[in-house]
């Protein structure tokens, strides 16, 4: 696989990551799918902590970023390193210091979780498209009915979206897969579907986004990154990052932009 030159800007970045996703052989599509989640990380971090992220080796994570069109990983950090200019993240200094002073306790977690949020909560403004953001909601808000869906870690997003519709009174139906049923024939024309999933991405989720866009239902994804495989198929993404502490990641940055959709939503249905 040939090596191109190095992406200048952030944007430039994704998309020569979603155009090489799929064609990568196994480790490096792991190192490709591990910065797509973790974008955030990549300004902070060191080679090997990127490498053992993403379950490889060093070299192999490097080959990627030779892949991507960059010298080395120097040279890759300094693109996201000069888009942080005087602001970027300082997290994972923070949590480090947390933890030398006590994270097994009870307070010392709390403690932990809650800089851990606030800092999913700063990255948000820097993560979502404003533009698309606006999009997402006039689509949303002219659907007959919307298909929310959103499976494991993101059933408690697209369960909260769906109590949100309901006491509004916008017309929702949420996508559970109870029973393996997926309901896709109650996906009609004029409706729309929100989709919530992280990576590794839902097989379900997945599926039922895909073949609504087959069929010209708009879509839109609060997902982990704009290098989604449903950009491709026309899906409008929102973007949010989580910060986690060791394995396990909170949902305050999602669960912030889910109430600014639902709310924005519910406002514009009334006016209308």
């Amino acid at each position: 696989m040939n090596e191109s030159s190095a992406p200048a800007t952030i944007p430039a970045f994704e998309e020569r990551l979603l155009e090489l996703a799929d064609r990568l052989p196994k480790r490096l599509r792991q190192c490709a799918e591990f910065v797509a989640a973790n974008q955030d990380r990549i300004a902070v971090s060191t080679v090997a902590e990127m490498a053992e992220g993403a379950g490889v080796q060093p070299s192999a994570f490097m080959r990627f970023c030779q892949i991507m069109g960059f010298t080395g990983f120097s040279e890759m950090q300094r693109l996201f390193r000069d888009s942080y200019v005087g602001g970027w993240p300082d997290y994972t200094t923070r949590l480090d210091h947390l933890r030398e002073k006590g994270g097994e306790t009870g307070g010392g977690l709390l403690a932990e979780f809650v800089e851990a949020g606030r800092a999913s909560l700063e990255g948000l403004l820097k993560t979502v498209d404003l533009q698309v953001l606006d999009e997402a909601v006039a689509t949303l808000s002219f659907a007959r009915v919307i298909h929310v869906i959103g499976m494991r870690r993101s059933f408690p997003v697209a369960s909260y979206l769906s109590y949100a519709f309901e006491k509004m009174g916008v017309p929702a139906v949420l996508h559970s897969g109870l029973g393996r049923l997926d309901n896709q024939n109650a996906i009609v024309e004029g409706d729309a579907v929100l989709a919530v999933t992280f990576s590794p991405y839902a097989v379900e989720t997945m599926d039922l986004v895909e073949k609504a866009m087959e069929r010209q239902i708009p879509a839109v994804v609060l997902t982990d990154s704009t290098v989604n495989p449903l950009r491709k198929a026309g899906a409008r993404l929102l973007a949010v990052s989580e910060v986690d502490f060791g394995a396990f990641r909170s949902l305050s940055a999602t669960l912030c932009l889910a109430i600014t959709l639902a709310v924005a939503i519910g406002t514009r249905r009334l006016s209308e």
